[in-house]
């Protein structure tokens, strides 16, 4: 089974004085602004850190339910955050780090269970296995 989903970026500008707009093809994005001021200096709209922050958050999530169900637990609750590190590195920016906190109710659980537990899902989930390394192509159109 194969699935594809997309994502898209639209923008117009310089860096600084450019604007852009995310859309997701559910459309739970629809062409909400991102840019500078945004990204870098705290205006509101979003930023393409807090979006994979939101998508690694979510893929661990769901991946360490399954391995719950598996291991004959259910989770009354689970949050999870993704904290997206950025920084300045001699050829531009890089995403340096990204610290996930869990915090979970899960019955009949014990502490070093749910830790084990939430291990195997983080290396198991595809975003934090994409995110290690995959392979990106491009194709480009000039118009």
């Amino acid at each position: 089974m194969q699935i594809n989903r997309t994502g898209s970026a639209h923008w117009e500008g310089g860096l600084k004085d450019g604007k852009g707009k995310i859309s997701s093809q559910s459309g739970a994005l629809k062409e909400y602004p991102y840019g500078f001021a945004s990204r870098f200096e705290g205006v509101p709209g979003t930023n393409p850190e807090e979006l994979i922050g939101a998508a690694h958050a979510g893929c661990f999530t769901m991946a360490l339910s399954l391995i719950l169900n598996e291991a004959g637990f259910t989770a009354t609750a689970m949050d999870t955050t993704a904290k997206v590190t950025l920084e300045s590195v001699p050829d531009g920016f890089a995403i340096s780090a990204i610290a996930l906190s869990l915090k979970g109710t899960v019955p009949g659980l014990d502490a070093a269970q749910f830790t084990e537990l939430a291990n195997k899902a983080k290396a198991g989930c595809p975003v934090s296995k994409a995110l290690s390394a995959v392979p990106i192509t491009l194709t480009v159109e000039l118009a």
